[in-house]
């Protein structure tokens, strides 16, 4: 199989009790060494010049609003110690992504990044804010497969109303053929441009191009977030989100979420349209915390979701996920993806790298893992990957994996 990405091919691990196909794109990570880092901001736009200066990073996690950089002989600036040997990114913000610095022009900027190999002082200006500038015009992209299902799907377990988007396959309307279903987390950011906050999937173009080829079609249904109670619902665990100076407790809603998936959605979506109701036929998936909550899902329900795609799972926000992986686990024998990108910070991967390892040694699971060394935590790497994942998860049987095309 190859791969037009740059990315490079390791082996393949196998495990006493499973069949695991495991193919990573590894990156090396230099841990032995720790280092203090000064970020200093010199030059500032004279707008917003009273307001607080945040950076956020791989250091932190991307939290907007955690480490402040405060005045210093006419500087602002922070440290953050304990930075492992190697690259780390960052941007500034005024405590929110609405608030993030650009460029004098209002366009945005890519990451700062830089190579850490010693404590180190590094000095920057802020040469604009986006939220100063009009954002710019954003229209509907979504293929003629995809559809609002409901703008207001009641949510029992969570007494709360979300929308929830389907897409049907190149040729389900002229046909009787069943198919198998993906429900994925974030609907809002898997098929539309306009809908989307940072960016799309391109579900729907991925799969229209790949069902065109003559690979198998799937029904996809997009769930939404719920905004401010995404961290909340997609997480079956309590997780306080600490900084320097305050912190917010987020309730365990997973549970509640999931039963809304098993108990209701998914009877709904088997009696309304064409599905392969099986748990052979029914992958769970979703980025970040939506990739913490697929696998938990995989986890909690393996009856019901034989196949997941975890991608760049916030494994660092839920405490009871090693535990719950360790007892768990020996139920689960379908296929799960795996993928994180190599500059989401040594926190994340390892943490991946972690639960799937005791994924593979405690079950019978068929794991492809996928680490890619440039790649961010962002929308642009989840989409591309999504066809090989789609291609693995749809493949024949545990041996044959249809190669994508990048």
């Amino acid at each position: 199989m190859q791969h037009q990405n740059n990315a490079i091919l390791s082996h393949c691990l196998v495990y006493r009790k499973c069949k695991l196909i495991c193919i990573a794109l590894l990156l090396s990570l230099q841990v032995a060494a720790q280092f203090t880092v000064t970020i200093r901001v010199d030059a500032l736009p004279g707008k917003h010049s009273g307001d607080a200066i945040f950076v956020a990073g791989t250091f932190n996690n991307w939290n907007p609003d955690q480490q402040q950089l405060l005045p210093k002989n006419n500087s602002l600036s922070t440290t953050v110690k304990d930075i492992p040997a190697g690259p780390i990114e960052f941007k500034f913000t005024r405590g929110s992504w609405n608030k993030v610095e650009s460029t004098a022009g209002g366009k945005e900027i890519e990451n700062h990044s830089v190579q850490i190999s010693s404590d180190t002082t590094l000095v920057y200006t802020i040469e604009g804010w986006k939220d100063d500038f009009e954002a710019p015009v954003k229209s509907h992209t979504t293929s003629y497969a995809v559809q609002v299902l409901d703008h207001e799907f009641k949510m029992p377990q969570l007494n709360r109303l979300r929308r929830i988007w389907i897409y049907l396959p190149l040729g389900y309307s002229i046909n009787e053929k069943h198919y198998p279903v993906m429900y994925m987390q974030d609907g809002q950011n898997l098929f539309d441009e306009l809908t989307s906050a940072y960016g799309e999937w391109g579900v729907d173009e991925c799969l229209d191009t790949l069902v065109n080829k003559g690979k198998p079609g799937c029904i996809i249904v997009g769930i939404d977030n719920g905004g401010e109670t995404r961290m909340s619902e997609y997480n079956p665990f309590e997780f306080t989100w600490k900084d320097s100076s305050s912190s917010k407790t987020f309730a365990p809603e997973g549970e509640a979420y999931l039963s809304f998936l098993v108990q209701t959605l998914k009877p709904y979506i088997d009696q309304h349209f064409r599905t392969l109701s099986t748990k052979e036929n029914t992958i769970i998936a979703g980025s970040s915390m939506g990739g913490l909550i697929s696998f938990y899902a995989a986890l909690k329900y393996p009856e019901v979701f034989g196949k997941a795609g975890i991608f760049s799972p916030a494994f660092w926000t839920a405490k009871g996920i090693d535990n719950a992986t360790d007892s768990l686990a020996g139920k689960l024998r379908g296929k799960y993806f795996f993928y994180v990108g190599g500059k989401e910070g040594s926190e994340t991967v390892n943490d991946m790298m972690r639960i799937q390892e005791k994924l593979g040694k405690n079950s019978a699971a068929m794991i492809y893992s996928i680490t890619d060394p440039g790649a961010k935590h962002n929308e642009a790497a989840w989409r591309k990957w999504f066809a090989e994942f789609y291609n693995f998860i749809m493949a024949d049987g545990f041996n044959v994996i249809t190669g994508s095309e990048h």
